[in-house]
Parts: C-alpha cells; structure tokens; sequence
C-alpha cells in the first residue's frame, strides 16, 4: 500500500516547497533552477519541481503497457507513466523505489491516480469466492491492529482504526477482480476510506491502488471502475489461461483481503520518510491513498486555508 499525492497542482508544488523548507536541503531535480549561490524563489521551485514530474515520460492517448503483463486504455484528458515513472515519482517523495511498480494512470490534472503495482505470487484460485466470511475477517483485523499501530507510532504516525466496511469484499467470477473498501478512524479523530481492488491474473496478482482525497471518493469511485473496465492481461497472462504446472499462490481470496487489511496499520507506504519529517514539525499535510490519515487531512487544511 502506498502513500502518494495525486490531489492538485496547486497542493503538490506548496507540498515540494513545505518539505524543501523543512529539510533545507536542495534536491538534485531543483539544483540547476537557480544560479549558484541565489536562493530560490517559490515560483522557480514550483516550476522546477512540476518540470521533474513531467519529465517522467507520461503518455496522453493510446495503451498503457503495465510492463507487458497487462495494458490499460488511456482516455482522453488522462495520462499514464509505465514502471520506470512510478518508481521516479516514488523517489521523489522520499522512498526507493521496489521492483514491484507497473505504471500509473491519472487525469491530467494530477487530481488523483492509480498505482498499478504486480505480486508475482502466482495463480490465486478463487475456490473461496462463495465463502467469504466478512464479518470474521473483519474481526481479525481489529485484533491484528494493536502491534500494527505500535509500527505506525514508531514511524511518527497517528494510529488507525478499523471501524467497519465500506464496501464488504466481493468478488467479480467474469473479471476475476477482487474489491472491498475499509472505513478507518484515526488517533486525531478523522475518518477515511481504504479502497481496494485485486486483479487475478495467470502469473499472480495486480495490485490497482486508488489514490484520492477521501472526501471525493464517491465522485471519483464511478470514473475509476470505468478505468479498471480499460484493463486487460495480454495474451498467456490472463487468468482463464492458467495451465496445468503454473505456480499456484499460497493464499486465496480470503488471505489476500486480510493480508490487504494489515498493510493498513503496518506499512507507511511511499511517504515514509516525509511524513517523519513532517510529524515531527508538528504538521502532517499530505492528501493520500488507501490508509489516508485522517488527522493528517485536517492539517492540511489548516495550513492551506481549507476550512473543516
């Protein structure tokens, strides 16, 4: 699960000038905007750090090739970035990159996006689909958050409650995707939506991550399912191809929800080390994805003027 700002142009290059302050270091992208010795002004950061995400290499029509495991349709006003773009974007706010990225779609704005992220896990069989027990699942989850949160304390975060389901797991036999949604409540009182889909294929599975501000997912949910309709394995690689002596996953459906779940409270996702930074300052600020902290949120409006 990663953490990663898709909001607005104008909330990501005041998000580059905020940690450039606060770090007081100049990054490699910002380091040719100004004559040695001159500081840099707002505007050259904001213009240098929009150059570095453009230089990315996003592409605006066409087929998105998800490393030829699979493709997505780009439609008009959107743009996608294949694996080697996700992983800049990722070291760009602060983490390495994994080899684990596939690309990324997003409308032109930035106003949110999709990471596409790939476990190689194998064929997942699907035996369990009638037998999803969501209210245990639910169940075990809770009990896994206490030594999960003790990891987010440690990292400078506020902890994260399950509260219930948003959308309780369910599981598509035509398109073989796997989707369910978590309402999250967190140490600041703020509450947030984990959305997530699974999408089985023959070698393993592809992780589609919806990044947004929580307070848009219902308006944004109907345009991104419209997106996941765009995707496709490519030939030999769908799920309906499996053949006899392809690696079979060690979990199914039921392991890939609750292991979904715990990913919440146990991983800081790609701004890890931002938001210790951050943390410690006193001023969470960042937009996310699936696991957004909600206090996190509020501070965010505080610092930009947003009101609750």
């Amino acid at each position: 699960m990663k953490l990663l700002t898709c909001s607005n142009h104008a909330a990501i290059m005041m998000m580059a000038a905020l940690v450039f302050n606060v770090t007081s270091s100049v990054p490699s992208w910002a380091q040719d905007a100004t004559p040695a010795g001159e500081e840099m002004t707002d505007e050259q950061y904001q213009k240098a750090f929009m150059d570095h995400i453009e230089s990315f290499g996003w592409q605006r029509d066409g087929v998105g090739r998800l490393k030829g495991e699979a493709e997505i349709d780009i439609p008009s006003g959107f743009r996608f970035t294949g694996p080697k773009g996700a992983a800049q974007l990722m070291e760009t706010y602060g983490n390495p990159a994994s080899d684990r990225e596939y690309g990324l779609i997003a409308p032109e704005g930035l106003e949110w996006c999709v990471l596409f992220e790939f476990d190689k896990s194998g064929y997942v069989k699907d035996d369990e689909k009638d037998s999803i027990d969501s209210s245990k699942l639910l169940s075990g989850m809770k009990k896994n958050q206490k030594e999960a949160n003790r990891y987010r304390v440690d990292q400078g975060l506020d902890e994260l409650t399950i509260t219930g389901w948003a959308h309780e797991p369910s599981y598509n036999s035509d398109t073989n995707n796997l989707e369910w949604a978590l309402n999250l409540l967190s140490s600041e009182g703020g509450e947030t939506v984990n959305y997530n889909t699974r999408l089985l294929g023959r070698y393993g599975v592809m992780e589609s991550v919806l990044i947004c501000n929580p307070e848009d997912l219902e308006a944004v949910l109907p345009v991104y399912q419209d997106l996941i309709a765009g995707y496709r394995y490519t030939n030999g690689h769908r799920y309906a191809e499996y053949q006899s002596g392809d690696k079979i996953a060690k979990y199914g459906l039921t392991a890939l929800i609750a292991g979904g779940g715990a990913a919440i409270a146990a991983k800081t996702g790609l701004f890890a080390g931002l938001f210790k930074i951050i943390a410690k300052g006193g001023k969470a600020v960042f937009l996310g994805i699936a696991a957004l902290f909600a206090g996190v949120i509020n501070a965010f409006k505080r610092l930009f003027g947003r009101g609750e």
